[in-house]
């Protein structure tokens, strides 16, 4: 599908490496040893020990062009110059889909429901893919998503992809720190929520102002994974800043 070799990473929690029941499955972009691999598998462990998660069995994803498969088209001169390939999510969503879900639960004793975690591009990466695959993952998680990509370009469409027939139900954490812009164009994403309130679609914005780009991931994560993967979620609400949700349908 991409025409070389990945190397994918495994974690299984605790009492569930071998014979144990099926597990959701959490992907993660930037998950190679030398990436987030270990930091999102050490807030999973101690999450699922101390009971504020489900288990998940995670999956991480190592880079080979990080800059290619986690953007989509710009027409942004500035945005072209970060890689000398850019624009390639459309089929690094599609090895996801078509190659590695399948082998996954191939191998592994899966249950059918699955989330994805990314940060930066990754989260990017998390946000496109909840507007142009919503149904390819349940829960979606962005933190510090890079929404500036081709000029805001997901914001101005995030209207009229959720308003889309056949929206699948499905969950949307997003986390921003303390950059103004970013939280800004973040905000327009979660105004776009609010406006088409797409039944079944629940999310939750939580803005972070204490934390930087390079300090909210371990923060973030460690409180979307007890808000949106606790064993038993808490009902959301719709304070601002908060939680908010489009109920399902009757």
């Amino acid at each position: 599908m991409l025409g070389e070799t990945r190397r994918i990473n495994i974690y299984t929690p605790p009492g569930h490496e071998t014979g144990g029941p099926p597990l959701p499955v959490l992907y993660m972009p930037d998950g190679g040893m030398h990436e987030d691999f270990h930091h999102i598998t050490g807030i999973v462990q101690v999450s699922t020990v101390n009971g504020t998660m489900r288990p998940f069995l995670v999956v991480g994803i190592e880079n080979t062009e990080r800059r290619r498969d986690l953007t989509g088209p710009t027409d942004d001169p500035e945005d072209r110059k970060i890689a000398p390939r850019v624009g390639g999510s459309a089929a690094f969503r599609r090895f996801i889909r078509e190659e590695l879900m399948p082998e996954i639960q191939q191998r592994f004793r899966t249950t059918d429901e699955s989330a994805i975690v990314g940060e930066s591009l990754a989260g990017l990466f998390v946000l496109e893919t909840f507007f142009l695959e919503p149904e390819l993952f349940d829960t979606y998680i962005a933190i510090d998503p890079s929404v500036w990509w081709n000029r805001g370009s997901l914001v101005k469409q995030a209207v009229p992809l959720l308003q889309r027939p056949g929206q699948p139900p499905r969950t949307l954490y997003v986390a921003t720190a303390d950059e103004p812009e970013m939280q800004r164009i973040v905000e327009s994403i979660v105004d776009a929520l609010r406006q088409v309130d797409v039944p079944g679609v629940h999310w939750h914005h939580e803005p972070m102002p204490d934390e930087h780009h390079s300090t909210i991931f371990h923060a973030a994560a460690l409180r979307a994974f007890r808000t949106v993967l606790a064993p038993a979620a808490a009902e959301p609400t719709n304070e601002p800043g908060a939680v908010g949700t489009s109920p399902a349908a009757p």
